[in-house]
């Protein structure tokens, strides 16, 4: 057989461990995976050497905010942010874009708004919010991964949360349907309002008893609808025991956390420095040894961005107020160096972070054809240096602004190709998206 496409790599991540192996493609899918000196005829045959291969991460948590908002983001930027990074899916969430993605009416909108520009596979969230649930079926039925809620004011009025009851009813209709829900989990009552440049003030005034709260609600909601629910960006170390109790007592409950509360401490970051502000805040560095000990040991499932940028006049205002600030992380270009940055130094393997990143985030999605290097699976590959260092200059990142605070970082990991499909995506000599975008618009599987 003459295929399209061989990738061999002496570290090819595969779903059995990493080893010398040959990935051939036939049109847009895995046909066959070999030996690392397998003879294979193809029209392109590429030899990385001690490159490794991994599957193409999925990145499950990812607010484009197209349309309505694309000043803050869209999906042109956002798409070649992730080629850059070696994301070749992302999952679009339901807010921050207007109108929020809470009726099949909105998601035409934003398919519509998608169309032609993306340079990666995009699937798209609902929305679950009060006076909504007779639209829950029909966005399940047009292709919805699943939907978002929020269990306290979201920061745009159009996202309104679901109180205790709401949160309730929304569960036994996706229970029927088998549906996940993804929630932001903190309790509004447990918070304070914050102000000032004192980052150590705004991480008190979101304390982990709020995510603990709103955990315990969830728990109690999904055990009695039998529905499936998860917990988006945990950010409180101290959650991750009542998690695993509720999963090892049958309760269809998953989690995920992000890079920046795995890579960042908050003892690092320096007053009026809101390019960190996030909610959840990241904490103190042992929760953050505490959140890494429950990655590895599978009580957290999936690591995604939470990418959620704005123009930076709103997420840098001159006062430096956490206060006024918007909250967000901008790191989806960012997010497989960050981890395996922290993640090496750990003794963890490309494995453990191809796992994190791309299988499971995948599995959550119900994107079946993702996330592995695996025969009958999309041809998304991605060709990575793990000991290249490099710093990072927020000049040169893809998304709509140049706000991050991994800016001037270290990070070790580079990205050298990304392949969509069979097709590479990146530049040679840049490392940025070239040519034409041929991203896909995905439905559930």
């Amino acid at each position: 057989m003459r295929y399209d496409l061989v990738v061999r790599s002496r570290r090819a991540v595969l779903p059995d461990g990493t080893r010398p192996a040959s990935v051939a493609v036939s049109g847009t899918v895995i046909a066959a995976v070999g030996d690392y000196g397998a003879r294979h005829e193809a029209e392109r045959d590429v030899d990385l050497g001690d490159l490794a291969l991994l599957p193409g991460l999925v990145d499950s948590h990812v607010h484009v905010n197209e349309p309505g908002r694309t000043e803050w983001e869209g999906f042109a930027t956002a798409t070649r942010a992730a080629a850059a990074g070696g994301v070749t899916t992302i999952c679009d969430m339901p807010l921050n874009s207007l109108p929020p993605t809470t009726s099949v009416a909105a998601l035409t909108e934003k398919r519509a708004a998608a169309a032609g520009k993306c340079w990666v596979d995009v699937a798209f969230w609902g929305g679950a919010v009060p006076g909504g649930q007779a639209s829950l079926r029909p966005l399940h039925d047009a292709g919805v991964l699943g939907f978002k809620c929020f269990l306290l004011d979201s920061g745009v009025p159009e996202f309104p949360p679901l109180d205790v009851a709401g949160l309730r009813s929304v569960l036994s209709e996706l229970a029927e349907l088998d549906a996940l829900l993804i929630v932001h989990a903190e309790d509004g009552a447990e918070i304070k309002p914050a102000a000032g440049r004192d980052f150590g003030s705004f991480v008190a005034s979101r304390p982990p008893v709020a995510e603990r709260r709103a955990i315990e609600k969830v728990i109690s909601a999904a055990a009695r609808t039998g529905a499936r629910a998860h917990i988006v960006h945990l950010s409180a170390a101290e959650c991750v025991a009542m998690i695993a109790g509720a999963r090892a007592a049958g309760i269809r409950l998953t989690a995920e956390t992000c890079p920046h509360y795995l890579y960042f401490a908050s003892e690092q970051v320096p007053d009026g420095a809101t390019e960190f502000k996030c909610c959840p805040p990241i904490r103190d560095s042992v929760n953050r040894e505490a959140l890494w000990r429950g990655l590895e040991a599978g009580a957290i499932d999936c690591v995604v961005s939470d990418h959620s940028p704005c123009p930076p006049e709103l997420k840098s205002p001159g006062s430096g107020d956490f206060g006024e600030a918007w909250g967000g992380i901008a790191s989806l270009q960012l997010g497989l160096s960050a981890v395996w940055t922290v993640a090496r130094r750990r003794g963890r393997a490309l494995d453990d972070v191809a796992q994190w990143m791309a299988a499971a985030p995948a599995a959550l999605a119900g994107l079946r054809a993702k996330g592995r290097l695996a025969t009958g699976c999309d041809a998304d590959l991605v060709a990575f240096d793990p000991e290249e260092s490099y710093v990072v200059d927020a000049a040169r990142l893809q998304h709509r602004h140049p706000v991050t605070p991994y800016a001037g970082r270290t990070l070790t990991g580079r990205v050298r190709q990304t392949w969509l499909r069979g097709t590479s995506l990146l530049d040679a000599e840049s490392g940025v998206p070239d040519g034409e975008p041929a991203g896909r618009l995905l439905n559930r599987d």
